[in-house]
């Protein structure tokens, strides 16, 4: 092996063990720490990619569709573009100041690293619209609205996939669910009541009409690309790593786990034998994290996956260490 990669991987897993800095590690918890490096390192170019994506796609829809129509769309695309139409602000400055807010509400809620990847993401976006130039497609009004919102919930949609977001409105949802117990989805609907009711106002009822569709498509766009995973997804994991997946999910994912005994079987008259079987309950945004940190300790796991409506009792909205 490669001394500067031996040196690399001793530092990974010290760091991950919090190991003694003297200490020679054999083969195996070298091979092992260069596994773990390498997912972290696939995982982060196909965030980048898919985030890049994001960012041109949704940037295309605005520059190429919504702007020169002064269309909107809901969450804080939206408030940006509203803003947009009446300051005569340029969209790139107005898109990270809206932002701000949930990007430091995303820290305390998601976590440190779904924090930074918005805010990259979000800056990336900025720096797109503020130096990219994109042809006006058409002036056609069902078009910008429909093929507008096409791009811009694409865009959204590759950031969700890549671990990010550029519009932070589902975050504040999210925090808002823990706190007053409604549903997320409940929770978008009433900010985009008022963000259409307000350009009804401000814009007029035709424009905020299309704007409406704007958004239809964007989220019908945005739930295609992420698989129509809804705003809880219930995860079932079977696997011989049970405990060293249990402490993952509570101590990385900061999510509660069920775990309960079950028998794993193999045939029709193939051996049964007993198993821990884990169960737990996190958000679509979460979904990336947890295979990833999966495939880390476990590539042969059985994963089952569905999506949650809605939950009732236990504590995951308002202490999500602690439920089932």
């Amino acid at each position: 092996m490669h001394p500067l990669l031996t040196q690399i991987l001793t530092q990974t897993t010290l760091k991950q063990k919090g190991g003694d800095p003297g200490r020679r590690y054999s083969d195996f918890e070298l091979a092992r720490a260069y596994r773990r490096f390498r997912i972290s390192a696939t995982r982060l170019v196909k965030d980048i990619i898919l985030i890049t994506i994001g960012i041109f796609s949704a940037a295309f829809g605005f520059k190429g569709f919504l702007l020169t129509n002064h269309f909107i769309d809901g969450g804080a695309t939206g408030i940006s573009l509203l803003v947009s139409a009446l300051t005569q602000i340029p969209l790139y400055m107005l898109i990270p100041l809206v932002n701000i807010p949930f990007i430091i509400l995303a820290y305390h809620v998601m976590g440190r690293s779904f924090a930074i990847k918005t805010a990259i993401a979000i800056a990336g976006l900025s720096l797109v619209l503020a130096t990219v130039t994109f042809p006006n497609v058409t002036n056609d009004n069902l078009l910008v609205a429909v093929f507008g919102g096409f791009f811009l919930g694409a865009g959204i949609g590759f950031a969700i996939r890549g671990g990010a977001v550029i519009d932070g409105t589902e975050v504040l949802a999210i925090y808002l669910s823990k706190k007053l117990g409604a549903t997320i989805g409940d929770i978008i609907i009433v900010i985009n009541v008022i963000i259409f009711s307000v350009a009804a106002w401000l814009l007029g009822v035709e424009i905020a009409l299309y704007s409406m569709i704007t958004y239809l498509a964007a989220s019908k766009t945005l739930d295609f690309i992420v698989e129509g995973i809804e705003e809880y997804i219930g995860v079932t994991i079977v696997s011989n790593h049970c405990e060293e997946i249990r402490r993952m999910i509570v101590g990385t994912m900061g999510r509660g786990v069920t775990v309960y005994n079950g028998k794993r079987g193999h045939g029709k008259r193939g051996p049964t034998r007993e198993i821990d079987i884990i169960y737990t309950v996190i958000t679509r945004l979460e979904v990336s994290k947890l295979n990833t940190e999966l495939e880390k300790i476990d590539p042969t796991a059985f994963v089952v996956m569905h999506s949650v409506k809605d939950t009732k009792g236990g504590m995951i909205k308002k202490r999500p260490l602690n439920h089932g």
